[in-house]
């Protein structure tokens, strides 16, 4: 398993890489019928501050999601939204196509869907949909 560095965020392609990955996803979201009613349309913005940030930190890079939003505590910020089987397998389905449209090398592209796909499982919070 790769453990997450500053030398692993510059590997990884830096902010640019993660800024063209989270700006791919949220095309994507803004719409599809089940993921875009999770995110106040006025807060998609936020919403990709918030994931681009996150990213960017958790991979080595500045911690400015941090520095201003405490702790992740990703399963705790998520409590409020129904995350069942169906949003998980979209929200994957979504980060699977905006990786596929980045054509990252396979030494970056294989550890960051790995990463991505144990964190939409671990954030699903409904067992039905």
């Amino acid at each position: 398993m790769l453990i997450p560095s500053s030398h692993t965020f510059a590997v990884m392609g830096g902010e640019e890489m993660f800024t063209a990955l989270v700006s791919a996803f949220y095309r994507r979201v803004r719409e599809d019928d089940l993921l875009a009613r999770m995110y106040p349309p006025e807060d998609l913005t936020g919403a990709e501050w918030r994931l681009r940030s996150f990213l960017i930190q958790y991979w080595g890079g500045p911690t400015t999601y941090s520095a201003h939003r405490g702790h992740p505590m990703l399963r705790r910020r998520h409590q409020p939204f129904h995350v069942g089987p169906g949003a998980r397998d979209r929200w994957l389905s979504h980060m699977r196509a905006a990786l596929d449209e980045l054509a990252l090398a396979p030494e970056v592209d294989g550890p960051l869907w790995d990463y991505l796909r144990r964190a939409a499982f671990a954030m699903q919070n409904r067992v039905e949909d």
